[in-house]
């Protein structure tokens, strides 16, 4: 790798080009990410310390939760950073490392949504069957699962981008290290390597997003067959918090990635990269909390237990 490149580090652009936007942008930026660690680890503390919610549709959200801590911990600090200061540098192996959590994570995401899924088919589908179906030891291997795909699947990805050669402009316009701006700075004909790294991302999304799609197809029929109104409801209430983040990671995500490089815009590809890398992790929470009555009994369950013990 190092013989490849001339490349030491690279600069990141991010908002430069709009300095009247930064000090703003700086504050939402920072609130959000507030809200979103704040909400996620909310979150996973409260699925920890209920026993109510021990159960696999809650410790599979409270995994979603610590992938958005840690998916929005990888870039927001750093782009905060960048929009206070004028030296915005990058180094080589720091922006490979970044990449790699950022393609590892948003992998682990896709598999965990398409487990959540499926958890929703036996819940529904198969209620009276679903303690048996849906085990333990079962909600353990797919949230474990989704995990390794994550790390390990990325590795190429990564692999992809950093063996090319950056012997030129090491500028890079965005606001942390992604695959479309550091192709631009790639040297000599990369159209090889443009097109192993969307087949690897479309295989990536295309295989939970299809068991997402047949997962949920097999829902909405068994919803419709439910003869009373209040029925159908409430199987419906189960699911639509899940399918309102799935619709915003996918949505955001897909805009992104699968597309040619030909469509590549870096301006306004920063502002949808801030939709899915701080706007969807601030907003997962936010859908679950106020769509789940038992996250919203739970959490006051502890928070008034916790002034409680302080009271004592």
């Amino acid at each position: 790798m190092e013989a490849k490149n001339q490349t030491t580090e690279f600069v990141m652009v991010g908002f430069a080009t709009h300095p009247e936007l930064q000090n703003l942008l700086f504050m939402v930026t920072f609130i959000m990410y507030m809200v979103s660690l704040m909400g996620n680890i909310l979150i996973s503390v409260t699925v920890w310390l209920d026993p109510a919610l021990h159960t696999p549709m809650y410790y599979l959200i409270s995994n979603l939760s610590l992938v958005d801590i840690c998916y929005t911990t990888v870039t927001v600090p750093k782009m905060l950073v960048n929009l206070l200061s004028q030296n915005r540098t990058i180094s080589f192996t720091g922006c490979a490392a970044q990449l790699y959590f950022l393609l590892s994570l948003g992998t682990t995401e896709c598999f965990l949504l398409a487990a959540m899924a499926y958890d929703r088919v036996l819940a529904i589908c198969n209620p009276l069957r679903y303690a048996v179906l849906m085990n333990k030891s079962l909600c353990v291997q797919l949230v474990a699962g989704a995990w390794v795909s994550g790390l390990l699947l990325s590795l190429g990805q990564t692999s992809l981008v950093f063996t090319l050669s950056f012997c030129g402009d090491n500028r890079i316009n965005h606001f942390f290290c992604d695959i479309p701006p550091l192709l631009t700075l790639a040297c000599g004909d990369t159209t090889r390597d443009e097109i192993a790294v969307f087949v690897a991302g479309m295989l990536i999304t295309l295989i939970p997003s299809l068991l997402i799609l047949g997962s949920y197809i097999h829902i909405i029929s068994t919803i419709l067959k439910i003869t009373s109104a209040q029925g159908r409801h409430k199987a419906f209430s189960t699911c639509s918090s899940q399918l309102i983040v799935i619709t915003l990671f996918y949505g955001s995500a897909s805009a992104m990635y699968l597309r040619p490089r030909s469509s590549y815009t870096p301006e306004s590809d920063k502002f949808l990269a801030l939709l899915y890398s701080v706007v969807t992790p601030t907003l997962n929470p936010i859908i679950y909390s106020l769509r789940s009555r038992d996250i919203n009994r739970a959490l006051r369950r502890v928070i008034t237990s916790n002034i409680f013990l302080l009271k004592m």
